[in-house]
């Protein structure tokens, strides 16, 4: 897979969020200044805002489906059903490789509890599962763009 690939993982591996790592990783490619894709995404990180949801690797992703195919005039309705084809595209294929689209199932356990975000530290799961996370996010963005 490309260096958009590699870039993901390496802003994830620096601090960045997953849901950050993914867009920062393809804004610029469709219009989006970096910085502002960065502030954009940070709150869905750690399954939005570290409440154990829906998982900021496929948040991040479905925001660069947006970006590429997602519509910006009401009438559009081909570009809107292009984006919810892809979106379910994707989503089905990282449930596949994953399992679930959850934070809290992707890593067993609950990181919107005090217990559960020191085990997941604990069990060094954000260096270790996350990273996959981000990594399976942009492969497939990949395929689908």
């Amino acid at each position: 897979m490309g260096s958009k690939v590699e870039q993901a993982v390496s802003y994830f591996q620096e601090g960045f969020n997953c849901s950050q790592s993914i867009l920062a990783s393809y804004c610029t490619e469709f219009g989006l200044n970096q910085s502002i894709a960065l502030k954009l995404a940070t709150g869905f990180g750690g399954g939005m805002g570290r409440l154990g949801k829906t998982c900021g690797a496929v948040s991040g992703a479905l925001m660069v489906i947006g970006l590429k195919y997602g519509r910006d005039k009401i009438e559009d309705n081909t570009s809107k059903e292009k984006t919810y084809t892809i979106v379910q595209k994707f989503i089905n294929k990282f449930i596949k490789l994953n399992k679930s689209i959850s934070c809290n199932e992707l890593l067993d356990c609950d990181i919107n509890t005090l217990e559960g975000l020191n085990s997941a530290k604990e069990k060094n799961l954000f260096s270790t599962l996350c990273p996959d996370f981000v990594r399976t996010s942009a492969e497939i963005i990949e395929k689908l763009l």
